[in-house]
């Protein structure tokens, strides 16, 4: 059995050697780097050929690529890398990664085209004066082919290594059983659906009430089909922790059924909480986890896939040892992992790493992602990027004078701009071009003075260069999906419509699964987040029943903003009386923290001898622990929570821990100038503006809070949904089915 690697994946495994470093240093962005391959290209004329493809086998491996060009009148093999200020800069082990590549592509050239030697050119382009600077080789093919021998020989140990392990890994994933005695109701057919689509290549928006186990039920049949070989990996895609911790226990539970299942679980986290030396600067001088790092990588890696569960802590273990950084072991392993578990941002984000190795390396992706109702709003915030004139200012003050004058053009661009707006807040149709080009010249300004004076780049300096590269990059792709939105002296690109940008991730996927306890109605989701046109709307029926769960619809308290002071009272009433009937855990919903802290006030003066606790403003992941622990068994209070925040989804308060809830709004969000001009940006392409921006967005959220009462067949419970709006057909015909709502007076 062959095991297939690119060129690229094993130079870096073999050729790779020295310090990791992190510092910041001017860079193409990948758009960029296409052009100037291009650029290069067009001048070695028109019988030059580009992108050409060659593979070869060697011992176990199927080793493939694409090099950049080669001449064959010259017969020259180049490899094309573009960069930004001094190429002298250029760190020492990238540019040995580079001729690695180069070689390699030139020993397989040799064996396909039976040649004698070669000439190879390594052309370093620079983005910004468009000048080569080519380095020159002439190589025999005795010598490449033994260069590449090697490389192969050392790389081979882990294929066949891995080939074992896929081998031993499929035969037990063939063999799993589900963990459980039985599958909950609607367990069963949401498993099927993900293994028909996993093994199909499709894509399923599956509705599935909350409490059923979905994330087992979806894990389970993508893990049977990896076992037949219809798949590489499976990233488990989370927008929070608790869904990240949620997923790790179920591997372990899985794993534990099946003692002879050797599974690799990675568990990727964000680079601020894996940072053991946060005090240090991320390279080699600085850090002694960045020194010599690709010396010990090896042995670091052979340690850590020896751990099956390689969670948060397991893996700062495993990198300890090996006197590594954990934060980038975790991204080399992904590569030896077979089910990821990270954030969306790592396969959706513009860089996001889970992304690029899948398109790399051709891997055959299931996507599993987990309360997919959040993947609009966190797609559009990827997509979004914001400059302030506080933050430029900021930057002229810190910058040196040989930068002040392109700052300073910027400004008097960005002053002009600003003032011949009308109000506070206004939306373009265009992207202004002379602010455009201001910032374009700026940013060649900072990146020419960054490419020789990296250390004195200060750090307000160093943020405005980011965010004005991110701004110029969106700008190029600037359509119906985004606004260009002027509030004050802010300048925002607005993505309004993840989905061109989202599309491409789910078309490089084998399957994807978006799962959650609300996605209705199904086109929303559908056009916001660029599924593939033949993807299945799979809405699992609830295995719960109207008996269980009491809905009660307030129509005579509203909650609307300018009627918040007079519904204080009735709805404090509302609640105590409800917990004087039944005594036990309660959460009370409501749609700002203002409101809350006015009826916590409110209800606590009126009802003092009733154990109340209140969700803050920026609470820490101890304090939110703590508000948690509040809802104990056989316990009695009220938890006083944000509609869409912490408490409202993702958090698991079975039996009588959570016996009601009273939410207090509609969850719809504040009208304002942002959100009328998505509003409007939504009426244009859909004729949806008002429900795909206020009413399936509040809805989703009202859904989410409420599935906190119901968390399995045994429970029982209290759901009281208060304003006049609940009475509506247009709000009601989008609540589930099984509930049964009545109206009931205050």
């Amino acid at each position: 059995m062959s095991f297939p690697v690119s060129v690229k994946a094993l130079c870096q495994f073999t050729a790779k050697r020295g310090d990791l470093d992190r510092r910041f240093t001017p860079a193409p962005s990948a758009q960029e780097g296409v052009w100037g391959h291009a650029q290069a290209a067009a001048r070695r004329g028109a019988k030059y050929e580009t992108e050409m493809a060659l593979s070869t086998t060697e011992a176990s491996l199927i080793v493939r690529g694409r090099a950049d060009g080669y001449d064959t009148a010259a017969r020259r093999l180049d490899e094309f890398k573009t960069f930004r200020g001094e190429l002298a800069r250029m760190k020492g082990n990238h540019r040995a990664l580079h001729w690695a590549q180069l070689k390699t592509y030139g020993a397989l050239l040799c064996r396909r085209d039976e040649l004698t030697h070669l000439d190879l050119a390594l052309v370093y382009f620079d983005i910004e004066s468009q000048e080569e600077t080519i380095l020159h080789e002439h190589v025999g093919a005795d010598t490449l082919e033994a260069e590449f021998a090697e490389a192969c020989r050392q790389f081979s140990a882990w294929a066949d290594a891995e080939t074992a392990h896929h081998l031993v890994r499929n035969a037990a994933l063939l063999e799993l059983k589900f963990p459980h005695v039985d599958f909950h109701a609607g367990q069963r057919l949401l498993a099927e659906a993900v293994y028909k689509a996993a093994t199909r290549g499709r894509c399923v928006l599956a509705q599935a009430p909350t409490g059923i186990g979905k994330t087992v039920g979806t894990l389970f049949p993508m893990l049977k089909a990896l076992g037949t070989g219809k798949l590489d990996k499976i990233f488990y895609l989370s927008a929070k922790t608790t869904g990240r911790q949620t997923a790790l226990e179920a591997t372990q539970l899985l794993q534990s059924s099946k003692p002879a299942l050797r599974l690799r679980v990675l568990e990727l986290v964000a680079r601020d909480k894996a940072c053991v030396n946060p005090e240090f600067s991320c390279h080699g001088e600085s850090c002694p986890l960045a020194k010599g790092f690709y010396d010990r990588l090896n042995s670091a890696r052979a340690a850590a896939v020896a751990v099956w569960h390689l969670d948060h802590s397991a893996l700062r273990a495993v990198a300890a040892a090996h006197q590594v950084c954990p934060y980038y072991l975790g991204q080399e392993l992904v590569r030896w992992a077979d089910v990821v578990i990270g954030d969306y941002n790592y396969y959706f984000d513009t860089g996001g790493l889970l992304f690029g190795l899948t398109v790399e390396n051709e891997w055959r992706v299931g996507l599993l992602v987990d309360e997919a109702h959040n993947l609009i709003e966190r797609g559009r915030a990827m997509h979004t990027v914001t400059l302030k004139e506080a933050d430029l200012q900021a930057a002229v003050n810190q910058a040196p004078g040989s930068l002040k004058r392109a700052l300073g053009r910027l400004s008097r661009r960005w002053t002009d701009l600003c003032d011949t707006q009308i109000g506070d807040y206004c939306v373009l149709d265009k992207l202004p071009a002379p602010l455009l080009s201001a910032l374009e010249q700026t940013i060649t300004s900072l990146s020419e003075f960054a490419g020789d004076h990296i250390e004195v780049l200060g750090q307000e300096l160093e943020r405005f260069y980011f965010n004005a590269l991110n701004f110029c990059q969106l700008a190029d792709e600037f359509a119906a999906h985004s606004i260009f939105d002027i509030s004050g002296t802010t300048l925002c690109i607005r993505n309004v419509i993840p989905a061109p940008f989202l599309k491409r991730r789910f078309a490089a996927a084998h399957a994807s699964i978006l799962f959650s306890g609300t996605l209705n109605p199904p086109d929303f989701y559908k056009d916001l987040l660029g599924l593939p046109e033949d993807a299945i709307f799979l809405d699992v029926p609830s295995p719960f029943n109207a008996e269980q769960l009491s809905v009660r619809i307030v129509a005579d308290i509203s909650t609307r903003w300018n009627q918040r002071g007079a519904s204080l009272s009735p709805i404090a009433t509302l609640a105590a009386n409800q917990y004087v009937a039944q005594p036990g855990n309660y959460l009370v919903f409501l749609s700002s923290f203002d409101y809350l802290e006015n009826l916590h006030a409110e209800f606590s003066r009126c009802h003092p001898l009733i154990s109340t606790w209140l969700q803050h403003r920026s609470m820490s992941e101890n304090e939110r622990a703590d508000f948690i622990a509040r809802f104990e068994p056989n316990g009695s209070g009220i938890g006083f929570a944000v509609l869409g925040g912490a408490f409202a989804e993702g958090i698991d308060l079975p039996g009588d821990r959570l016996i009601g809830a009273f939410i207090a709004t509609l969850g719809l969000p504040q009208v304002n100038f942002v959100n009328e001009a998505i509003a409007d940006s939504l009426q244009q392409s859909f004729n949806m503006g008002h429900e795909y921006t206020y009413l399936y967005p509040g809805l989703q959220k009202v859904v989410q809070a409420a599935g906190r009462v119901i968390r399995s067949t045994s429970d029982r419970g209290t759901l009281y949904l208060i304003d006049e709006r609940y009475a509506r057909p247009s709000v009601t015909q989008h609540l589930p089915r099984w509930w049964k709502p009545q109206a009931w007076r205050a």
